[in-house]
């Protein structure tokens, strides 16, 4: 097998321009199925959650689910897009295990949502993302493969199959192509999926968690030469972090202009994301539409949104996420790039409700922003799965604010917190980790730092106050870290001017 080298990634968008498309999928937090009375709930027991309906035995018939066809339309109208006035569900015609009707109830040529947007800031830009559809759908079961080492297909001994996620309402929203990205491609597809859950988490219709499948990212790239026509697109399915999508977008433009350099040319497929390798691996050919057979489901009346009540839904929807931003940029007294680095890291709200916890702004912003950011991105995964929990970093925070830790041993406070030790009062207590405040206990530090260092003491009596840090240093290792570094050198300074 010949081995193609690969370019780098500033070489490769230097001679190529990329094109980038994303279609995500949004499970609804709907208490029951699409077209049946099943419940939802995430972490059943398999195949619990099933019916008739669900599982497609004959002569079950669906019924649908009012609150799925709000929630569908309360997104395209926060996504800036039309509504229908009419349209009809369709069966999508297809074999796969995870789909016990072998067809999937979906929609086609006339989806409930057209023509919207998405403005996402990235980079110091504003990029306007197209929305060509949102339309509704029913989501798959699950399979597992087992026996084999990767948790794939290939190598594995068996394959299960729970249903219980089949016929969850499943919004599925799609971007018109994305063009003239250059070598910001990759940042922008995950300002983009960022921006896109942030939108639908303040609408309170999914949760929209990646690490649970709730909100999973297709992401189509495609390469072509400066002028030419749009090269062909590959499409790598379910990218399940912000993280990922970013990192996909990456390594297929680095695959693709490896391929095209050596003169062959990109197959039309679905491919996989590895997170592991940071790479792609090839899937399935890719469908086209007339290879799924759809025709309008027959069991199923169209729907036909009534326009007052499409208004109303309109005028009660949340503020948006963009416009939250600025107000709390101000709230905070934050720069508009600290503020783009917040919301890129997905912090907003975790820094809002540590915020509301009984942090400053500032005390919020430093260790979401700091430390727990550090450790997110060393350990590859979302903010908000690092460990801690808003209410925990404002405790961690009052702990210093109060005086009984300093930022050092508030880092090792963390680091228990993260580790699931408790919370930072209890981490503080287990681990003996308060500042000593003790002034006996300080000044027989001090002392004996004087004794032990006869020349630094001579200096600062003689007014070269400056060699003060080498006595705090020697305090503060005696004392582990934990005394207070400033009562130390005032200390310092009062029993050498006695």
């Amino acid at each position: 097998m010949t081995t193609i080298a690969l370019p780098t990634y500033e070489d490769a968008v230097a001679r190529y321009e990329p094109v980038i498309g994303l279609e995500t999928h949004v499970e609804l937090g709907t208490q029951t199925k699409m077209f049946c009375g099943c419940r939802t709930e995430f972490g059943a027991e398999p195949n619990t959650q099933v019916c008739p309906v669900c599982l497609g035995l004959p002569g079950a018939l669906p019924v649908a689910n009012r609150a799925g066809i709000e929630a569908t339309i309360r997104i395209g109208l926060a996504l800036n897009c039309e509504i229908a006035t009419w349209c009809r569900m369709a069966r999508k015609n297809y074999f796969y295990p995870d789909m016990p009707k072998n067809f999937q109830t979906s929609q086609y040529d006339e989806p409930l949502c057209v023509d919207g947007y998405v403005d996402v800031e990235t980079g110091g830009k504003t990029y306007r993302i197209g929305i060509e559809r949102v339309h509704l759908e029913e989501d798959t079961g699950k399979t597992l493969h087992v026996g084999g080492a990767t948790g794939r297909i290939q190598g594995a001994t068996e394959s299960l199959v729970d249903y219980n996620r089949a016929g969850i309402p499943l919004v599925e929203i799609v971007t018109k192509p994305v063009p003239g990205l250059g070598e910001l491609a990759p940042e922008v597809a995950r300002a983009y999926v960022t921006e896109l859950r942030d939108i639908i988490r303040s609408l309170g219709v999914s949760d929209v968690r990646m690490e649970q499948g709730s909100l999973r990212c297709d992401v189509n790239t495609s390469l072509n030469k400066p002028g030419a026509e749009w090269g062909t697109r590959t499409e790598t399915k379910n990218v399940n972090s912000l993280r990922s999508v970013e990192r996909a977008v990456r390594s297929e433009i680095i695959r693709q202009a490896a391929v095209l350099d050596g003169g062959g040319r990109i197959i039309q497929e679905t491919r996989h994301f590895h997170e592991d390798r940071g790479e792609t691996s090839p899937g399935r050919s890719k469908e086209e539409a007339t290879d799924y057979r759809y025709f309008p489901e027959p069991d199923l009346v169209p729907i036909a949104p009534d326009p007052a009540w499409v208004a109303e839904l309109k005028a009660a929807l949340p503020e948006k996420p963009s416009a939250k931003r600025a107000r709390l940029r101000e709230d905070w007294g934050i720069s508009e790039l600290d503020m783009q680095s917040v919301a890129n890291a997905g912090a907003v709200e975790l820094i809002e409700e540590t915020i509301a916890a009984g942090a400053s702004p500032a005390g919020a912003r430093k260790w979401w922003m700091g430390e727990l950011a550090r450790r997110a991105n060393e350990t590859g995964i979302e903010l908000s799965a690092v460990g801690a929990t808003p209410v925990q970093v404002a405790e961690l925070q009052k702990l210093v604010d109060s005086g009984k830790l300093n930022d050092k041993l508030a880092r090792a406070v963390l680091e228990g917190v993260v580790a699931g030790e408790g919370n930072p009062a209890a981490v503080m207590a287990a681990r003996g980790l308060e500042v000593v405040n003790d002034e006996g206990a300080l000044t027989a530090a001090v002392d004996e730092a004087i004794a032990a260092n006869p020349d630094i003491a001579a200096k600062i009596r003689d007014g070269k106050v400056a060699a003060a840090g080498a006595l705090v240093g020697a305090v503060m290792k005696t004392t582990r870290g934990q005394a207070d570094a400033k009562a130390v050198r005032d200390l310092i300074l009062a029993r050498l001017s006695a």
